[in-house]
């Protein structure tokens, strides 16, 4: 499936992902911006560790990723190191641009890597 996920979400600009509410147990759906990079796609989280999204997937780590027909059901790592997250930013800021990114991201101390394999 790696590959066809990789392809498929190649053409989009956003994905809707899907995770557990910490505190309510439901299922919570978000458009988000994304890049991809080898086998997996990275997010960043428009607050940071703030995002209440990113805070469910902190609890609970399963997390969907769905566009255009082709959904993946994987699990999300927080990536916390500053050159990690920074690296993430930067392909954001090259797939987005730099002014979307610094006006739409006020906050960049994490990222999330999502596994399409």
């Amino acid at each position: 499936m790696s590959a066809e996920a990789m392809e498929a979400f190649a053409r989009e600009r956003e994905v809707e992902i899907t995770v557990t509410g910490r505190r309510t147990g439901r299922q919570i759906s978000h458009p988000v911006w994304f890049v991809q990079e080898e086998q997996s796609m990275f997010l960043v989280p428009v607050s940071g560790s703030d995002t209440e999204w990113y805070k469910n997937i902190r609890h609970t780590p399963v997390i969907r990723v769905a566009a255009n027909g082709t959904a993946v059901n994987s699990t999300a790592t927080p990536i916390t190191e500053p050159d990690r997250v920074d690296h993430v930013v930067a392909m954001f800021r090259d797939k987005y641009g730099a002014k979307q990114i610094r006006d739409l991201y006020p906050r960049h101390d994490v990222a999330v890597q999502v596994p399409l394999g």
